[in-house]
């Protein structure tokens, strides 16, 4: 049940009538890293903010406080499932509740413009109409649960290279029909309760000022009535800020808000009436989440408990896209023999880095999931190749706590740390322990190696710190930071520091001491990292292991993967390769096992240049805490693969759009509309697997596509001999050739299921906005009369069934 709006105004209303000034710009600006602060004058909570979107961080970012870990929003879009997007959402509102969290800052719907963009995994598609579907079944969900959404980063950000100043220079007709696409669906019809504005310029001018895209496009023209805030750092002026339609800066306790915001309303520079329609957002905001005293929320009745585990791994194998298997090589046999094969089957890497990790309290692997899924004896493994060619942070083996002294060398506070990782702000120090008193940490513990050899330990994080093992110092000085990237500490790669011989199954002594500085770029904030990398054999002797494995089974799975310095926040990627030997692994198997199935590990597109060698591949993004059981459930088939490629696979040569490295701090979006499978059309290019393409266990024939309106009617039928769902999607295209606009683009689509020899019809709304241009001359929306080919199949490449349509 949701209130009345007209009861939230009043509550707003009455609030903003008991605050003077500095309480009002004191609302605007974070307390500390992911809060405001409460008023409690006004019966005000403090409104706590958490990274998502995959899992819901909460307020300490550490794995002492586990998270839910859903599969990556690529996957999330693979599955072309708006309800399962629904229920993604439902859960993480139902994780933010229970971490005290009342906005979540997710999702991310920035395009897929270049496969070089390293946040890939952490955006839907290349494709803005499938991202403002899957995005509005997303916010719905959390909003459902009375937990706000901030839809980000408004607007542009689609690349990481200078992120924090790099002016993108956009048309207004690609700002309209691709980039500000998604948040205007979003906004339609979701309702999202915030926005966040983008590091970036836009035409010159940064979004966090951006009066015109955010006062009059997102708020004028879309009637968006939520709060607006910047992404963490971004906020660089008061009056810039403020006039430019920014309600909130993050992070505090030290911004352009608070009291300089006040004292530019003094000075005459900013009106106190546009002050109060920043507070009139952040308490519309409160009231919505129930965080302001008297005012009922937006939310009273809340959704049925969801398990977390269960969805996650449904998520997983709903996302999996299938875009080879030859000879019907999946699924597996029943009583095969299995060799299966990677670094990554053994140690899954389930996320993508950044922002957007968190820490689930349990993860299976490939390994698991197959040694649990299969009779026992039929299994083999071999790591074959590792793509691990740096320091991660210290997991296995590794019993830490954390240690907090004070100036004396007393003992604060001792808090266990299930790995090497501490992110710690003025929120989630331990108990007992402030930053006025702490002045060292140290992460001491035992190590139990599980390879005999030389192992390297090292730092990430800035300051001064002492490192020990086995009672030796190795390392006592300073890490100095790269000024120029305030996050360096989050994404920075750890440097090495200890080269120790250990024995396997021997525990061993280990401490990092780290001494606490005060005024760092988050104000206070302890980011450090104990990391570690096991010894390394000659990857010529593990691929002959492998291959050795690989010929005495019947079929071999090789699972590949990316690296957390390959695909994560902070950087892009300079190209699309698997890191380390793992296509040399892929081949040398495939040379001895013609039943090589590949399973690939990654968030976004990468090379596969050995794919006309092997029987099957499998994409299983990053799927998850529970990746490894729902791949289990997909190449056993007790479950179909369901998933489609929300965006373009093909080799960087190929790929139209690279560009992402400033000119100048400038970045010129010169491909206009034309991206993703838009420009591969036009570049008369064929990608290795196309934008929609995947196959599932069973056979679909499309028999008729009838349009009337705005509605296609698609009837397929099942002609394999088991049960299967189908993403049908239809694509327009003019008749005639117009050189301005793509030569097709998605349209509208929907999923089906079906037993075998069953024939099901499958209704889709095709929306007027995909009959229309941005006319740059007029600054409006044009529909463009004419006659459309409407072609319902499997991808944009299948060629389906198609019908003329004259609008």
């Amino acid at each position: 049940m949701t209130q009345a709006p007209s009861a939230t105004e009043a509550a707003v209303e009455a609030a903003l009538a008991r605050l003077d000034l500095d309480m009002k710009t004191r609302l605007l600006a974070g307390q500390d890293r992911w809060s405001l602060p409460p008023l409690p004058e006004i019966g005000l909570k403090s409104l706590v903010m958490s990274d998502g979107p995959i899992g819901v961080r909460g307020v300490r970012w550490s794995a002492d406080d586990p998270s839910i870990a859903l599969p990556s929003p690529t996957a999330l879009a693979a599955t072309w499932d708006p309800g399962l997007a629904h229920r993604a959402g439902v859960l993480l509102a139902q994780e933010a509740r229970c971490k005290g969290v009342h906005v979540l800052l997710a999702p991310t719907v920035n395009l897929h413009r270049s496969p070089l963009g390293g946040r890939h995994f952490e955006c839907y598609s290349e494709d803005p109409y499938l991202t403002g579907v899957i995005g509005s079944a997303y916010v719905k969900g959390v909003q459902s649960g009375g937990v706000g959404t901030t839809v980000k980063h408004f607007v542009a950000n689609d690349a990481e290279t200078d992120r924090f100043t790099v002016d993108n220079v956009i048309s207004a007709r690609a700002l309209r029909e691709l980039y500000l696409a998604p948040f205007e669906a979003i906004v339609e019809n979701a309702h999202p309760w915030g926005i966040m504005t983008a590091y970036n310029a836009v035409n010159g001018t940064t979004m966090s000022e951006h009066h015109y895209l955010v006062n009059e496009v997102l708020r004028g023209e879309w009637g968006f009535d939520g709060f607006n805030v910047s992404d963490w750092t971004a906020a660089r002026s008061t009056v810039g800020a403020i006039n430019g339609g920014l309600d909130v800066a993050m992070p505090g306790p030290r911004t352009v808000y608070g009291e300089a915001l006040a004292q530019a309303v003094r000075d005459g520079k900013v009106t106190e009436a546009t002050v109060d329609k920043a507070v009139r957002n952040v308490l519309r905001l409160a009231v919505r989440v129930g965080a302001l005293e008297g005012a009922e929320p937006a939310v009273t009745e809340l959704p049925d408990t969801v398990n977390g585990v269960e969805l996650a791994r449904e998520i997983a194998r709903r996302s999996f896209v299938l875009v080879k298997n030859d000879d019907n090589a999946l699924p597996l046999k029943p009583d095969g023999t299995v060799a299966l094969i990677g670094a990554a089957a053994r140690d899954a890497r389930v996320l993508g880095g950044g922002s957007a990790a968190v820490f689930p309290d349990r993860t299976v692997s490939p390994l698991d999931g197959l040694t649990e899924a299969l009779p026992e004896g039929t299994l083999s493994h071999a790591v074959g190749a590792d793509p691990n060619t740096e320091l991660m942070p210290a997991d296995k083996g590794f019993a830490l706590r954390a240690v907090c002294r004070g100036a004396d060398g007393t003992v604060l506070a001792t808090s266990p740390l299930p790995n090497g990782q501490i992110h710690w702000s003025f929120a989630d120090l331990p108990e007992g322990v402030s930053f006025d008193v702490l002045r060292e940490v140290e992460l001491t513990g035992t190590f139990t190696p599980r390879l005999t050899g030389p192992h390297t330990l090292g730092i990430k994080g800035k300051g001064a710190f002492r490192l020990a093992v086995g009672g030796i110092t190795y390392y006592d000085g300073v890490q100095a930071p790269d000024e120029d990237d305030p996050f360096e500490g989050f994404f920075s790669s750890p440097q090495p520091r200890a080269q120790v011989e250990l024995a396997a199954g021997q525990p061993v002594e280990i401490s990092l001491t780290h001494i606490v500085a005060l005024g760092d770029y988050l104000r206070e904030d302890i980011t450090i990292t104990l990391a570690h990398q096991e010894p390394r054999r000659d990857p010529d002797e593990l691929i002959a292991e492998a291959v050795e494995v690989a010929r005495a089974a019947d079929t071999a799975i090789v699972v590949v993967a990316t690296t957390e310095r390959v695909e994560s926040e902070g950087f892009d990627r300079t190209d699309l390769r698997l890191p380390g030997r793992q296509d040399d692994l892929v081949r040398a198997v495939a040379a001895v096992n013609p039943n090589t199935v590949v399973v690939v590990n990654s968030g976004s597109p990468v090379e596969l240049p050995w794919r006309d060698e092997v029987a099957a591949v499998l994409l299983s993004w990053f799927p998850g805490q529970e990746g490894g059981a729902a791949l289990a459930d997909v190449l056993t088939g007790a479950r179909e693969p369901g998933g489609r490629l929300p965006t373009t696979w093909g080799s960087l040569t190929g790929a139209p759009v690279t560009q992402v490295v400033p000119v100048n701090g400038r970045l010129a979006y010169s491909e206009d509309v034309f991206i993703g499978y838009r420009a591969w059309d036009k570049a008369g290019r064929t990608p290795a697997y196309p934008f929609g393409h995947g196959l599932g266990y069973t056979d679909w024939t499309y028999e008729s596509v009838a349009v009337d309106g705005d509605v296609a009617t698609v009837r397929v039928r099942n002609s394999g001999d088991r049960p299967g769902r189908e993403v049908v999607q239809v694509y327009l295209s003019p008749v005639e050739d117009d050189a301005d606009r793509p030569a097709r683009w998605l349209a509208g689509f929907a999923a089906v299921e079906a037993g075998p020899g069953e024939t099901v019809e499958a209704v889709i709304d095709i929306p007027r906005r995909a009959f229309e241009v941005w006319d740059e001359a007029a600054d409006s929306w044009s529909f463009v009369k004419g006659s459309y080919n409407v072609k319902a199949g499997r991808s944009i490449a299948d060629r389906g069934i198609t019908v003329t349509v004259d609008v």
